[in-house]
């Protein structure tokens, strides 16, 4: 984004649930905080070790973020989820109230609550995040490869087609968070996913097939407890609904991307890395 004076840290370099760590900033030389960092394993939160390291990435390092944004009169910038819902309803707008099922959301809704004392606070719910590192695309264009090769024992895969919601692309979440910080735009929580039709994870799978291999019919649909009915550890509560509420945030001139197009544009860029091919798809 051509920014002078940025810096980037990640756990290694500031672990922002430790107060001990913020002693190694001048905090007056900063105008603006971008919190991406979380806890997102959903089932390792149920455990007790996993439902430590929720609490401390999610609750208490965005509380001491929000802290010294309040002192120092700072922009603080934060990602959450659509977690903090329960998914009863079919689009969630911003002041739908909090009621998350299990620890990650509930430690989700804990870090708003505590970004939302800061005076000057962004706050961006997502959902189905996908980005650069290993995530739910990737893995299907990899199994829809098995699919694709003769000699992989492998036919077909089941997704489960009771969870609906849109597709987040981190590219667009950057997009919407420099666009919120430029057009100086009221402060406040806004929703910000992918724009487009509401689908299932398995609607999506097929998709991703078609676009790799273009055998998106070898996706099969199976329930969610179906799918994690052999699960060896505990198993979080999804939301079944996970769908949320652009208008906000496009009331503040940022136009969403269709997820779809983005999708579209991400498996065509992951293909050329391989050196494959997107003709005919």
């Amino acid at each position: 984004h051509g920014l002078h004076g940025f810096e980037y840290h990640d756990i290694d370099t500031f672990d922002f649930s430790d107060p001990a760590a913020y002693g190694q900033f001048d905090w007056d030389l900063y105008g603006t905080i971008i919190n991406a960092g979380a806890f997102t394993a959903v089932d390792k939160a149920e455990t007790p070790e996993g439902r430590t390291a929720a609490w401390k990435a999610n609750a208490s390092g965005p509380a001491l973020l929000a802290e010294v944004a309040r002192e120092h009169h700072i922009t603080l910038v934060h990602v959450s989820s659509d977690y903090v819902f329960d998914g009863t309803v079919e689009e969630h707008t911003e002041d739908e109230p909090f009621a998350p099922l299990g620890v990650y959301g509930q430690s989700k809704a804990a870090g708003d609550i505590a970004v939302a004392q800061a005076p000057r606070h962004y706050i961006l719910r997502s959902s189905w995040v996908i980005g650069d590192g290993h995530n739910f695309v990737k893995t299907m264009m990899g199994l829809s490869d098995r699919v694709a090769d003769p000699q992989q024992a492998l036919d077909h895969v089941t997704v489960v087609d009771d969870q609906y919601g849109r597709l987040t692309f981190t590219k667009d979440m950057a997009a919407a968070i420099f666009h919120l910080l430029g057009s100086q735009a009221p402060y406040g929580t806004y929703d910000l996913t992918g724009e487009g039709a509401v689908r299932s994870w398995k609607d999506i799978a097929a998709e991703v097939f078609d676009l790799t291999n273009g055998n998106g019919d070898a996706v099969m649909p199976v329930s969610t407890e179906q799918y994690f009915e052999s699960a060896k550890g505990p198993v979080a509560p999804r939301p079944v609904h996970s769908a949320l509420s652009l208008g906000k945030i496009e009331a503040t001139g940022f136009t969403p991307v269709d997820w779809q197009e983005s999708l579209k544009a991400y498996v065509k860029a992951e293909l050329a890395v391989r050196g494959g091919s997107v003709e005919g798809r």
